[in-house]
């Protein structure tokens, strides 16, 4: 069969901050894909702001390099997907595969395979694709080359890898430097024999398949992601799989449901380096960007009208965690950050408060993102959220917040399954590594969740790994309690295992709330006499209002708390004499960390300024009177 020599597909996949942006970043500067006066910054590919702050690549995305090889033949163009490490984000990984025909699995020199490195490989293997695997940060200090090679060997049979996929290219790299080469440096050092990442394309251009097509097969192209354009409206990125698409050309739109139309493509674009350039044709391989499709969505095909063929829809895996997401029902809806009323008006110009607002929101997040679902519940106002874990959930309300939306998020909960009569939840594999001291502070956090042990191994560093098997709901709320009992020393990923019967019933967090019993403002005075009862979440000048969460109780139950009492002032003390220096800081919580507080009856209100934990019911009396009614069990 016919093949394309003047292209390759492959996507790069790795655990979180194993370094693949950064060798993508350096790939798109040696392959002269900017001028030399250009700035260029770190990270160029994790373009949302929100992957800046944290960190991690949320978003697959696409780049393009032209590379020129050595012996001066006709340039190549290679066509890479940064995907993400999470597994929270594993849709994206899925829709980044289905775009390639190979992966690079980037495996840090000292950390070796991790729980979202057997994520993204096991789906890898799953279609079959070749690997290449190189090993990064060759130059940490204690990087054990050796090992981790030896311990990806024994993660590929593991996950049951064919005898043409363990017979993997091995690359040793140091994506910061720039540098990759085919002999193994010494433990701790730079990859010496090279002064670049040649040896990196070259095994690219050796080990990944280039494109094959038939000459007779009808077009046939796979949409595999969504962007938007203020110009040409919704954008389809597309991979040709047989035929070619052109500009002005009719093609079948073939959608999820089977039935087809015909429509016309208004633009084509390719992708060279981080921008996108208009073209007149793609064929076979080509990964390409097509405009002129209103409502087309991912994993729908384009076809030839006279032979429409619809490829396979992208699959993902199941959601394993969910959240109600409703419009914010507190008493400062609309308010500034203060909770007082002086720029409300400006300030309510800009908010997204209306349930019409939120339904329209989460059903845009739809269009892009294939593993979250929303259903409805039995309030007009408010709707369930699932997706792939907390982190995946907490980053979309993160997004809307900055939009201007205010919401109340419910506690997050567990998407459970009936299997042969029996209710089984979702479980994780969570990894942890932890020095030697934590080790029983890490075991006793895990009984309590009901995590078995599965595996341990000491590297003799002084530091211990152990894998764990623990219900997802008790992984809601656990980090805090890990960094806190490791004294911030601890490292734990988690990957989604499967399901397993219903674990029973669990208690995670032992202390109870301190709610405010009454609207007013936080004073000083109030905060001295309350912090020794238990944890406090607010500053002196804060705005709250009755049944707001305003610390965590040192017991097991709430206490309603009035947290904006007065010093009563007499002709002897001033207002100035108060003590104001013996007001302990308060523990500031970020949404994450604010979700995982949460107990049933509680929720969190969310504003572009403020972050809030609350009761679901704010009336103290009717909070009694349910309480007494579930003791008499009435």
């Amino acid at each position: 069969m016919p093949t394309r020599h003047d292209i390759r597909n492959v996507a790069i996949v790795a655990h979180v901050d194993h370094g693949k942006t950064t060798i993508v970043d350096a790939m798109l500067k040696q392959a002269g894909a900017f001028a030399a006066h250009q700035h260029l910054d770190d990270r160029m590919m994790d373009s949302n702001d929100l992957e800046r702050e944290k960190g991690i690549t949320i978003l697959a995305k696409n780049t393009a390099v032209k590379y020129h090889p050595k012996d001066g033949s006709a340039p190549i163009t290679i066509n890479i997907i940064d995907t993400p490490g999470h597994a929270d984000f594993g849709g994206e990984v899925e829709r980044g595969l289905s775009m390639v025909d190979a992966v690079v699995l980037l495996v840090d020199a000292s950390e070796g395979p991790l729980p979202q490195t057997r994520f993204v490989l096991r789906k890898a293997l799953q279609a079959k694709m070749p690997v290449i695997l190189c090993i990064n940060k060759t130059d940490r200090p204690d990087s054990r080359i050796d090992e981790v090679v030896n311990e990806t060997y024994d993660l590929f049979l593991d996950l049951d890898a064919d005898e043409d996929q363990i017979e993997f290219p091995i690359v040793y790299a140091c994506g910061r430097d720039g540098v990759a080469s085919l002999t193994k440096p010494e433990d701790g050092t730079v990859p010496a024999d090279s002064d670049s990442l040649e040896p990196f394309f070259s095994t690219i251009l050796a080990h990944v398949p280039a494109p094959v097509y038939d000459e007779e097969a009808p077009l046939q192209a796979h949409v595999t992601n969504l962007d938007a354009d203020n110009f040409l409206g919704r954008i389809a990125l597309v991979r040709v799989e047989q035929g070619e698409l052109r500009k002005g050309q009719t093609v079948a739109w073939i959608k999820r449901d089977g039935t087809i139309s015909n429509v016309r493509i208004t633009e084509l674009m390719m992708t060279e380096a981080l921008t996108r350039k208009p073209a007149e044709v793609a064929g076979p391989g080509d990964i390409c960007a097509v405009a002129g499709f209103p409502d087309i969505m991912i994993g729908e095909t384009l076809a030839d009208p006279e032979n429409p063929i619809a490829l396979p829809l992208i699959s993902v895996d199941e959601p394993a965690i969910s959240m109600t997401i409703g419009t914010n029902t507190s008493p400062m809806v609309g308010r500034g950050g203060s909770g007082k009323g002086a720029d409300a008006k400006s300030a309510v110009k800009d908010r997204k408060v209306t349930a019409r607002q939120v339904k329209d929101r989460l059903d845009r997040e739809l269009v892009g993102n294939v593993s979250l679902r929303v259903l409805d519940t039995e309030r007009p106002d408010a709707w369930e959220v699932q997706g792939r874990g907390e982190l995946a959930l907490a980053i979309l309300v993160e997004q809307m917040r900055r939009e201007g939306f205010e919401l109340t998020i419910g506690k997050p909960q567990v998407v459970t399954q009936v299997i042969d009569g029996k209710v089984h939840e979702p479980v994780e594999r969570m990894t942890v590594d932890v020095p030697e001291e934590h080790m029983g502070a890490v075991t006793q956090l895990m009984g309590v969740r009901k995590g078995r042990m599965d595996n341990m191994s000491n590297h003799g560093s002084g530091w211990v790994r152990m894998e764990f098997v623990v219900p997802s709901r008790g992984l809601i709320g656990f980090r805090t309690e890990f960094l806190t009992g490791t004294r911030g020393t601890g490292i734990a990923h988690s990957i989604h295992e499967g399901l397993e019967p219903w674990f029973g019933q669990l208690v995670t967090r032992n202390n109870g709330s301190l709610v405010a019993d009454r609207a007013g403002s936080v004073t000083p005075f109030a905060m001295i006499n309350l912090q020794e009862r238990g944890v406090l979440f607010t500053e002196p000048g804060t705005e709250v209002y009755e049944g707001m969460i305003v610390g965590e109780n040192s017991r097991a139950d709430d206490m309603d708390v009035n947290i904006t009492k007065e010093k009563k002032l007499t002709n002897m003390r001033a207002a100035s004499a108060d003590n104001t220096e013996n007001v302990v800081p308060p523990r500031k919580l970020s949404l994450e960390q604010s979700l995982e507080f949460c107990r049933d009856d509680e929720c969190v209100e969310v504003t572009p300024e403020a972050v809030r934990i609350r009761k679901v019911v704010l009336d103290q009396k009717d909070r009694s009177r349910t309480a007494s009614r579930a003791k008499s069990g009435k």
